[in-house]
């Protein structure tokens, strides 16, 4: 029972991962549009976008937080695992529990974050809270503050999941002559 529960949880997760994950991408896409239009209106028109500093600041935060569950999903996250790479091979029984330890610590810290966020965007949502200049160009604070929360929450149930399943397997990254001359 509990197995499935956790089967469940992992779909849902890493659909919800996969999901964030490509409206990233689409934030990525749309950041790229307005730094050109930006680009063509001061050149030709001498007139830049409006807004364009306050966009690329939202995009930005967007950008990194809707795509950061899958980067944990996938094992992608930086972070120096050089040690327990060179510790697999000698000792991987210990190396699988520092994983699952630091995995845990992954889990506790998104967690937090997550925790003191929702609060915030909770507050920007009711007082419409914005960034930017009144009467040039103004954004609501809320957006960014619920992807925020969002995104780590679900990056600290994937962190858990690891935990649980110790699914995070050490991946060594090899040159494709050092693949040759293992042959």
């Amino acid at each position: 029972m509990l197995k499935s529960a956790v089967d469940v949880l992992s779909r849902v997760a890493n659909a919800l991962a996969i999901a964030a994950n490509a409206m990233g991408t689409l934030v990525v896409l749309a950041l790229v549009v307005i730094l050109n239009v930006d680009v063509i209106a001061r050149g030709l028109f001498s007139a830049p976008l409006r807004g364009t500093y306050e966009m690329v600041q939202f995009s930005v935060v967007m950008i990194v937080f809707l795509q950061l569950a899958d980067v944990v999903r996938v094992d992608r996250l930086t972070r120096s695992d050089g040690f327990l790479n060179l510790m697999y091979h000698r000792r991987p029984g210990m190396t699988t529990n520092l994983r699952r330890l630091i995995n845990a610590i992954s889990a506790i810290f998104m967690a937090l974050i997550a925790y003191v966020t929702f609060p915030e965007f909770l507050h920007m949502w009711k007082t419409q809270d914005y960034f930017g200049v009144p009467g040039l160009f103004t954004l609501p604070w809320w957006p960014v503050k619920l992807v925020i929360a969002f995104g780590t929450a679900l990056a600290s149930v994937i962190f858990l999941l690891k935990v649980i399943r110790a699914q995070d397997r050490p991946q060594l990254v090899r040159a494709p002559e050092h693949d040759e001359a293992a042959k």
